[in-house]
C-alpha cells in the first residue's frame, strides 16, 4: 500500500484543525470476486488512535461499515507550532501503519 497515512493540519489560533486519509481497501467479506465467484476476504481498519505530544486524542473502533480509502477530519482543542501529531491503525489481518507530522 502507497501512502498509508496523510496528514493535513491547519492551526487556527489554539484550534488544530486535522483531516487525515487513510489509503486501505476497506472489504467487508460480503462482495464476490466476479472471476471467481469466491467472497474476498474481510479486510477492515479496526482501530485508529491519534496523540498529541504523546496524550491521547482519538482511540477509535472502526468496522465494515467504513468506505475504501476513508478520510476523517477532527479538531484539537491546545494545539500550537510544534506539536507533534503521532497518527495509528491496525487491521483485522494485523497490518498497522503509522504517520506523524508537526503542527506549524
Amino acid at each position: 500500500m502507497a501512502e498509508p497515512i496523510k496528514i493535513r493540519i491547519q492551526l487556527k489560533g489554539d484550534i488544530a484543525e486535522i483531516h487525515l486519509a487513510l489509503n486501505h481497501p476497506m472489504e467487508t467479506g460480503q462482495r464476490k470476486d466476479p472471476k471467481t465467484g469466491r467472497a474476498i476476504p474481510a479486510n477492515f481498519i479496526q482501530t485508529l488512535a491519534v496523540t498529541l505530544n504523546d496524550k491521547g486524542v482519538i482511540d477509535s473502533q472502526i468496522g465494515t461499515a467504513v468506505s475504501r480509502n476513508p478520510t476523517f477530519d477532527f479538531k484539537v482543542k491546545g494545539a500550537k507550532p510544534g506539536d507533534k501529531i503521532v497518527v495509528d491503525w491496525t487491521d483485522n489481518k494485523g497490518d498497522k501503519r503509522s504517520a506523524a507530522a508537526t503542527i506549524t
